[in-house]
């Protein structure tokens, strides 16, 4: 199979860490994933389709993976490249997959974001129509722009970018003992304001129940607010430790001494490879929901409260690092769904049997 991905971002690319654990998962099933990639941000348009033209003629016959997001394919949205990539497969005679990573446009009221997002609708319905295969990361039936007959979609969640860790634990009971709470990630401006806002309520809430919790920042953007988020925690007692972007096996063993993960970035979808990243490790989870969780999510080890109700949030962070039980409880949802749904050899199982010869 072939991984065809649009421009890498930088320092660390989720697309790319998807297909990497995806590879290690088909390579032990005997099936190669080569990523091809197609940088227009670095070269324009017209050379990277090009040599995509030469390097494809071998490929008839071939599965490709084209992988989605606006981002990927366009700066501001506007995906117009990514049709010609998927042109240029079909011209070639290969077996197109498009990889649905976002499944809708990007909002807004100026008649500039009404015009992008109708835009961005139309290739979505594109793509569908011109691939074989359309892989959502979400239950197709919960994308509104699919036809009824939705023949062609095909339902794969993603993994967790990291190495897993799921031994089975406890969690010492004594409040004695230090609570590691991670965040991983933090979005920039304007939102890396409200995140850091949020993340400094819910800290200082359950500092009161929570004497030695300890604040642990991995993955991109924490560097760049840790001064902020150190001004919105003077006062309290809350220990804070910012370690930036770190390889992948280190962010496993930062979740492996967490006894929580806190996920304020967004409500927590499918979509979210931060939180898939948390259940890989069995972490109990504390995040916000925005309605009523779907699919395999509402069956995870996570602490839900109501979207930007920060008191409620730090509630559910005192719960799960004070009620032993409940900790257990979340611990083992994660780890029974990760190897259900979200391991990288059932995503791999999925792909082969979405994908025949």
């Amino acid at each position: 199979m072939i991984a065809l991905l649009g421009r890498i971002d930088k320092p660390t690319d989720g697309l790319d860490d998807y297909c990497n654990f995806l590879g290690q998962a088909l390579a032990l099933r005997g099936i190669a994933l080569k990523r091809v990639y197609v940088p227009w941000d670095d070269e324009g348009w017209i050379r990277p389709l090009r040599r995509l033209w030469r390097e494809s003629a071998a490929w008839r016959g071939e599965w490709v993976l084209l992988q989605y997001t606006a981002l990927s394919w366009s700066r501001r949205g506007f995906t117009w490249g990514v049709l010609s990539a998927a042109g240029i497969l079909r011209r070639r005679g290969a077996r197109c997959a498009v990889v649905f990573h976002e499944h809708t446009g990007f909002g807004g009221a100026r008649w500039r974001e009404r015009v992008r997002h109708g835009f961005e609708i139309w290739v979505l319905r594109t793509l569908y129509r011109r691939s074989e295969r359309s892989i959502f990361t979400i239950p197709p039936e919960t994308v509104d722009w699919l036809p009824k007959n939705q023949n062609r979609a095909v339902f794969i969640p993603i993994g967790g970018n990291i190495p897993e860790c799921l031994d089975r634990r406890s969690q010492p009971t004594s409040l004695n003992h230090e609570k590691r709470v991670v965040v991983f990630g933090v979005r920039g401006s304007p939102a890396a304001t409200r995140e850091v806002g949020d993340i400094a309520l819910v800290a200082r809430e359950a500092s009161k129940t929570i004497p030695n919790l300890r604040l642990v920042l991995v993955g991109r953007g924490s560097r760049e607010v840790q001064a902020e988020l150190s001004r919105a925690l003077e006062g309290c007692s809350v220990a804070l430790e910012v370690r930036g972007v770190l390889p992948a096996e280190e962010i496993t063993g930062e979740f492996r001494r967490a006894d929580a993960l806190l996920f304020v970035w967004s409500p927590i979808t499918l979509e979210r490879g931060s939180a898939m990243a948390g259940i890989a490790c069995g972490l109990p989870i504390v995040g916000y929901r925005d309605g009523e969780p779907v699919g395999p999510i509402a069956e995870a080890g996570i602490e839900w409260s109501l979207w930007r109700d920060q008191k409620a949030l730090a509630g559910a962070l005192v719960r799960v690092l004070t009620e032993s039980r409940r900790w257990t409880e979340l611990h083992e949802r994660n780890v029974h769904v990760h190897e259900k749904y979200f391991s990288w050899k059932r995503i791999a199982e999925r792909y082969i049997a979405a994908l025949p010869e």
